[in-house]
């Protein structure tokens, strides 16, 4: 019998080569390549779909009419924001996140609104009937009306759907279909390819809202090539640590709607409920002010949180200070200690400095900047910022503090939780005055710094 013919597939970004290297010659990435069956046969989309083969007209952009995509919502509150408002007919979705975080159960409890007044439908490729019959019953959701099939197999799902014909699906998870198209294993590049493009083509020809679960990498991506990413209208990251209460959920692509929005869930015995002011989760609780620890405002897509910044400065007994960010970027924090120094002459380059966003959130924003400057300088003088200071802005490497955008949203945020004093840059002072709060802009680090030592 002659032997199949086999070439290298990388796992990383789906690039195929006809002999094994130890690095893909597409992206660079190592030890990526796997041998995979050369696939040999018809068309499959050609022969079995002829809709795709068809050429569409070509239309003038003026002529085609623009209309708001029709929108229904899950029952969550937190988790329509994430999608812009609720799910899309014939949209696809895609949510990653860490083993164990709660992405199927958030999705069971989705479903189990929906079912009120959608057909549903919950395709489980890891769990029996029985598990997921388990688990809804220790949420205590009401799921009469949900449809469930234990089955990995394409072919069969796609059977279903047709049968059926349910308004939501969910595909749990992407990495354990498989096709008998292909003679590749579950999991492996060319099988969640072919699978998720399978998927998509029925969401968008039959109006079908698809909801499919991927795996992630120890590196927090998701499993496979980016090319999964690519094929789906909106693509959501949970993101927080196990061990903790708290989940958070972010959207990093949405055909539909805004990216980078935030949905805060607390993980409760009945599932996963929406927390109504986040705020308070990223604010550590003093009844006095201590020092290194500085309030700012940052803004996760439409949505503006108070988010406590905290910094520990300490003598260095290395002969290389260390630098150490948790929730920002460590980068950063070498470039913003060189500009306090350079203009403010607060110097720290025999000093341990430490960076943390308490509640485990993740700023990637550059108006913390003027935050974490602060929080360093208190901590080196141990002396508490002033009661009631929130602050905000972007520091550049002249020394001048830029505004940051939205700035009105994170004023009027920040006086409605009691703050009573905003340092902010000059270009982001309020035309009006806010209630309560009083604005002290500036336009450099040295006068900020002098600011605060005056309300102290």
């Amino acid at each position: 019998m002659a032997k199949a013919k086999t070439n290298y597939t990388c796992s990383e970004c789906g690039g195929i080569t006809n002999k094994w290297g130890g690095q893909c010659p597409a992206c660079g990435a190592w030890n990526t390549l796997v041998e995979t069956v050369v696939e040999t046969g018809s068309n499959r989309f050609s022969v079995q779909h002829q809709g795709l083969t068809q050429s569409a007209p070509v239309l003038s952009l003026a002529d085609i009419e623009a209309t708001d995509v029709p929108r229904f919502g899950t029952g969550i509150e937190e988790f329509d924001r994430v999608l812009g408002g609720g799910l899309v007919a014939g949209g696809v979705v895609l949510i990653g996140g860490d083993p164990g975080i709660g992405k199927s159960t958030l999705l069971l409890q989705a479903l189990a609104n929906l079912s009120k007044i959608k057909k549903v439908l919950y395709v489980s490729g890891e769990e029996s009937g029985a598990q997921i019959a388990l688990r809804a019953k220790r949420l205590a959701v009401d799921a009469k009306d949900l449809k469930l099939q234990a089955e990995i197999q394409l072919e069969k799902i796609l059977n279903t759907l047709a049968e059926h014909k349910p308004d939501v699906a969910v595909i749990d998870s992407i990495q354990t279909v498989y096709s008998d198209a292909l003679s590749s294993a579950p999991g492996s590049v060319a099988q969640v390819r072919e699978c998720a493009a399978q998927l998509t083509r029925v969401a968008k020809q039959t109006g079908i809202t698809i909801i499919m679960v991927g795996h992630v990498t120890k590196e927090g991506a998701l499993a496979g090539p980016r090319v999964l990413e690519h094929i789906v209208d909106t693509v959501l990251y949970f993101e927080g640590d196990t061990h903790s209460s708290f989940r958070l959920v972010r959207a990093i692509k949405n055909r539909f709607g805004a990216v980078n929005e935030l949905g805060v869930f607390a993980m409760t015995e009945k599932g996963l409920k929406g927390v109504s002011n986040p705020s308070a989760l990223f604010l550590s609780q003093h009844d006095n002010p201590v020092p290194g620890a500085c309030v700012m405002v940052t803004q996760e897509g439409t949505r503006p949180l108070l988010v406590e910044i905290q910094a520990l400065v300490d003598t260095s007994h290395l002969p290389n200070a260390r630098r150490l960010s948790v929730g920002l970027e460590q980068n950063r924090l070498a470039m913003l200690l060189a500009v306090i120094h350079r203009h403010a002459g607060v110097a720290a380059f025999d000093q341990d400095v430490f960076i943390n966003a308490v509640g485990g959130v993740k700023i990637t924003e550059p108006a913390a900047d003027l935050a974490v400057l602060l929080a360093i300088h208190s901590s080196m003088r141990s002396k508490p910022l002033p009661r009631g200071l929130v602050v905000f802005g972007e520091v550049g490497l002249a020394g001048e503090i830029r505004p940051a955008p939205r700035g009105q949203e994170r004023l009027r945020e920040a006086a409605k939780l009691g703050f009573s004093i905003a340092l902010i840059p000059k270009s982001n002072a309020p035309k009006q005055k806010i209630e309560g709060l009083t604005i002290i802009a500036v336009e450099r680090i040295d006068e900020a710094l002098n600011r605060v030592r005056e309300h102290e």
